[in-house]
């Protein structure tokens, strides 16, 4: 006989609470071990309990969702996190999502959508509201915003880029660097090559607009 899956929940709503223990109460092969109002009780129970599943609230007092899942799951990497929760902001699901949280639910779910989440996550597999899925693919379309020029600049083609915005020859940047001047000259063509720049006055201007040369 398969051994029922534990679930832990956590939420600062007693009536919250006592709902899901009592719909999740008649679901086979759903245990409710434990039901905890805070973050910090989320951890004590879940050390003391080791659940498969912990439901999560976002919005509690002290220790939030976002963080208590970040601590819980730093303690227990195998279990899996289901955020239960009336907020669908960004502020609020991106960073618990990025802190581990495997399924992220609304608390308009219907019961057996819940307990379907439930199994899903014990069998590995994540469940997202569908704005959620929405959200999150649109994110993935958002075309990443570019990397600044000067780093692809090494170490030391930066340093001679700050000397040349301040208006030394190749000389005095050989001189200060204590290298040869052919080298000099070598990282400097590097230099507008990357920059994709014209000539030197080019180069330190962009140097100034970057805020890499004072």
């Amino acid at each position: 006989m398969e051994m029922p899956i534990k679930v832990l929940l956590v939420d600062d709503h007693e009536m919250v609470r006592i709902g899901l223990a009592a719909v999740l109460g008649t679901e086979d092969g759903i245990e409710v071990v434990g039901e905890a109002s805070n973050g910090m009780d989320g951890i004590r129970l879940a050390q003391e309990y080791k659940p498969n599943v912990v439901l999560m609230d976002l919005v509690m007092e002290g220790m939030d969702g976002i963080e208590t899942t970040r601590k819980l799951l730093e303690l227990y990497p195998d279990c899996k996190v289901i955020v239960l929760t009336s907020f669908l902001d960004d502020e609020k699901m991106y960073p618990v999502i990025e802190a581990g949280a495997f399924s992220y639910l609304l608390k308009t779910s219907r019961a057996s959508e819940i307990a379907e989440a439930i199994r899903a996550a014990a069998r590995g597999q994540s469940v997202l509201e569908s704005q959620v899925a929405s959200k999150m693919m649109n994110r993935l379309r958002q075309p990443k915003p570019e990397a600044p020029l000067h780093e692809e600049l090494t170490e030391r083609e930066m340093d001679v880029l700050r000397l040349l915005a301040e208006g030394k020859s190749n000389q005095d940047i050989a001189d200060t660097l204590f290298i040869g001047i052919k080298t000099v000259k070598f990282h400097v063509t590097n230099i507008l090559a990357k920059l994709g720049v014209e000539d030197r006055t080019q180069a330190a201007i962009y140097a100034y607009k970057n805020g890499l040369a004072e």
